[in-house]
């Protein structure tokens, strides 16, 4: 299932969640050389959070291997701004896209529930909160940590609490075939949540690399529970008010 697009207009602009995405892109462009090494590998080893380094598990010289020839070096000091950070880095062209995609889809009507600087400060709590979870269930792990997706999954979150009813058009895929459907936002986002939390259960005890699907769990969470400090109750009010007139129109048009 992947969502293409919501029926849920905004009546701000978004200028914090395109900003995110633009700090996104320019990092993926500079730092990271559009995914392409050596590039890649020193901003994630750089810029990447390794749990076992930051919380000095691992003794300083030990090599992690990332591929065939690459790898980081575990440092004496790590870098304590490696939670921050490591939100900004990718690991490829689709990772990159689809997290930029789906904060585009969910982020401006929660920005638009929040306002811009409150919006930025939550959507950085979200990311610190699935670095916590992250850390948690796997602070031993010398795999380094990356992406947006913690951040976003809180974003997610509080979308799913302030918007569960909104129509959101998924793509099903069945092999090569596909078709579209329109489902509540809470189906979709809960769906999305229960995969995560499966997927966390089955590779907890897993060495080998791959999402951190914990760390998807701990922004989500984190989402809900900061959603309603952070809303601007002018600001719901008039989404309210708006949505109480469309509704109306839409009656009257029926």
């Amino acid at each position: 299932m992947f969502p293409i697009r919501d029926e849920n207009p905004c009546l701000h602009t978004s200028f914090a969640t395109y900003t995110i995405i633009g700090l996104n892109v320019i990092s993926w462009i500079w730092l990271q050389g559009l995914g392409m090494n050596p590039k890649l590998t020193i901003s994630i080893c750089e810029f990447g959070l390794i749990p076992g380094e930051l919380l000095g598990h691992l003794k300083p010289g030990t090599e992690i291997y990332l591929g065939s020839g690459i790898g980081c070096i575990v440092q004496s000091k790590a870098n304590l701004f490696a939670p921050l950070t490591s939100m900004f880095m990718h690991g490829g062209w689709l990772h990159i896209i689809f997290n930029m995609w789906f904060l585009a889809l969910f982020g401006d009507n929660v920005e638009d529930a929040m306002g811009y600087v409150r919006f930025v400060i939550f959507y950085l709590l979200c990311g610190f909160g699935a670095v916590a979870v992250q850390l948690f269930a796997s602070p031993d792990s010398g795999l380094p940590m990356i992406g947006a997706s913690g951040a976003i999954g809180g974003v997610m979150g509080a979308y799913a609490l302030l918007y569960p009813k909104a129509p959101v058009h998924m793509l099903i895929f069945l092999g090569f075939f596909f078709f579209r459907v329109i489902v509540p936002a809470y189906f979709m986002l809960g769906y999305w949540f229960l995969l995560q939390v499966v997927s966390a259960m089955s590779t907890m005890d897993s060495k080998a690399g791959g999402v951190a699907f914990a760390a998807h769990v701990g922004g989500f969470l984190t989402g809900i529970v900061l959603v309603k400090l952070f809303c601007n109750p002018q600001r719901l009010a008039a989404i309210n008010a708006r949505k109480g007139r469309v509704s109306k129109l839409v009656q009257r048009v029926r």
